[in-house]
């Protein structure tokens, strides 16, 4: 049995998304710049997907500009959104995924800002009280806070958070690579000025994504080169890719309420099937479904013989995972988010992320093959 609960990292391609942009491919192929026919109707399809995902954000097409994917997309935002506002201030929390983190710290290396890192707590909550006082204490801020957190799943509060930017004046940008299309975004309603996506974390084309930033706030490229995205984002645009983009946001939309039931229940029985099967057994970050991203579930593993071999032999075994362990050195490798949450560092971490595609058999399979690892390395 060949089982992938790593979803986390990419998710399978839909088969309808495919199916649309096989079609694009074998018949768009004008460039979308190109003022005739064949350029023309490519611009169309971009234009047609560009409403797509605006209409399904309840904003404008007008604030939705697609990038290469989430990492440019994070890029972009902080480096504009800074820079061209001439910042000084950002505050962020050693949670947050590399694109952000190595990102705004190159920037402080530089001596364009000075980083801040709001207070987490053991599950990886974001400290409220201590973001406001951040905010307080500085001149006016750019504020990056994921809306959950890629290995342990613990979710922010970004409404919360765009309130408290808004009264201390801040730039609000949000990683929401994990929560695209597996939440009901409302950009009408959220004081956010930046929101990111990657179209392969929803079943859709790796190498394709989308920023949104708020007509309230003026940026100039990260990437010049050509009149793109509206003078936005220099560069050819991945026609199929975009195309795929907004039909797997739209599946994703319209299947959204049954596909979190399916794959919540899916985490809620496996998570017990462990507590149950496996003594000593716990989990990094918030569980309670109200408190995490109903995709993601980190278990933390007794400390065991050969803990660096649990991947490799989960992958033997046909079941794909991801983990690790929080750094025991300042030179040792590990997951810097579990690091930042206190995870000991002798007990090996595993990240096992679901998709609608997921099945309970599945589950079962790998609880039992994890109970034989733990068994032999006890």
């Amino acid at each position: 049995m060949r089982v992938y609960f790593d979803n986390a990292a990419t998710t399978p391609l839909d088969p309808e998304v495919l199916k649309q942009m096989y079609s694009v491919m074998e018949n768009n192929y004008g460039n979308p710049s190109s003022i005739h026919g064949h350029g023309r109707e490519s611009r169309a399809l971009i234009e047609k997907a560009r409403k797509t995902v605006a209409n399904l954000l309840h904003t404008s097409p007008a604030e939705i500009f697609f990038t290469s994917g989430g990492t440019e997309a994070d890029n972009t935002a902080i480096r504009c959104g800074i820079v061209d506002n001439q910042l000084k201030h950002a505050i962020t929390s050693r949670l947050e995924h590399h694109a952000v983190i190595h990102t705004l710290e190159a920037m402080q290396k530089a001596g364009i800002i000075n980083l801040s890192f709001v207070d987490t707590d053991t599950k990886g909550n974001i400290d409220y009280g201590h973001l406001e006082t951040l905010l307080q204490n500085n001149d006016r801020s750019f504020v990056s806070l994921m809306h959950a957190n890629n290995e342990i799943g613990t979710l922010t509060d970004i409404a919360l958070v765009g309130d408290l930017c808004e009264k201390y004046n801040a730039i609000f940008h949000s990683d929401t690579v994990q929560t695209m299309g597996h939440y009901a975004h409302d950009l009408s309603k959220l004081k956010i000025h930046f929101m990111v996506c990657a179209a392969h974390k929803l079943h859709g084309p790796k190498g394709v994504g989308f920023l949104h930033v708020n007509h309230k706030l003026k940026i100039k490229p990260l990437i010049y080169g050509g009149s793109q995205e509206r003078n936005m984002r220099g560069g050819t645009e991945n026609l199929y890719g975009i195309v795929g983009l907004a039909k797997a946001l739209d599946i994703a939309y319209t299947e959204m309420e049954q596909h979190q039931q399916h794959i919540q229940g899916l985490k809620t029985y496996m998570l017990n099937q462990l507590v149950e099967k496996i003594p000593g057994i716990s989990f990094n970050g918030e569980t309670d479904a109200d408190k995490s991203l109903y995709t993601v579930l980190n278990v933390s593993f007794p400390d065991m013989e050969m803990a660096d071999m649990l991947l490799f032999n989960l992958d033997i075994a046909g079941i794909s995972a991801s983990g690790g362990s929080a750094c025991s050195s300042g030179t040792d490798i590990g997951s810097h988010v579990l690091t930042a949450i206190g995870a000991s560092p002798s007990r090996p971490s595993v990240r096992f992320s679901f998709s609608k595609y997921n099945t309970k058999e599945e589950v079962d399979y790998t609880v039992a093959k994890v109970r034989d690892l733990c068994m032999v390395n006890a």
